[in-house]
């Protein structure tokens, strides 16, 4: 019975990954750029800027803290700060799988009604020791995009590179989330 049972218990364990095939991960020009514009009413462009500035301190404030993370610029209406962040896969007792995701992203308010925010120049810094020595390090364009994390026949995600690939796409979605939120 317990034998009968097993194919059962794998099909049920079984994740859904068509959110993160094919087109999940848009490529511009060859780089992975993920980009988002928002209507906005009722405000005027400098609450829009405020807005997204808010945002991007947060982002910038949760990120690590040291030289990789900071605002680059911040004019013209326009904010663009290198972001560092540890992503994690699994954390159990002894055993935390992270990389540190860093990423670009620009925020910009176009409008008193539109804003439109980007994030590209993805890399991951993964493998290290405890101090952050050694490790690998993976351009976003070599690692998630659909040529290099999903099967030749489009139908799944490869192990490794897969998870890299769903924790990207979530965490872009939730900071975009964020930004629609706050607009």
């Amino acid at each position: 019975m317990i034998l009968m049972a097993m194919p059962l218990m794998a099909m049920a364990q079984k994740t859904d990954d068509s959110k993160y095939l094919k087109g999940a991960v848009p490529e511009v020009d060859g780089i992975i750029t993920f980009s988002r514009s928002f209507d906005v009413t009722g405000k005027t462009q400098a609450e829009v800027y405020a807005s997204l500035q808010n945002v991007v301190k947060t982002l910038v404030a949760n990120g690590r803290q040291d030289l990789r993370t900071r605002v680059v610029s911040d004019e013209n209406n326009m904010i663009v700060a290198r972001v560092e962040e540890i992503m994690t896969f699994k954390k159990k007792f002894l055993n935390w799988d992270h990389t540190y995701f860093r990423y670009l992203i620009t925020a910009q308010a176009v409008s008193a009604t539109k804003a439109e925010v980007v994030i590209k120049n993805i890399s991951y810094h993964y493998g290290f020791d405890q101090e952050g020595n050694g490790g690998e390090e993976y351009k976003a364009e070599e690692w998630i995009s659909d040529k290099e994390a999903i099967n030749k026949a489009g139908t799944k995600l490869y192990p490794r590179s897969g998870k890299f690939r769903r924790k990207t796409v979530d965490r872009v979605d939730e900071i975009f989330g964020e930004f629609a939120k706050a607009l």
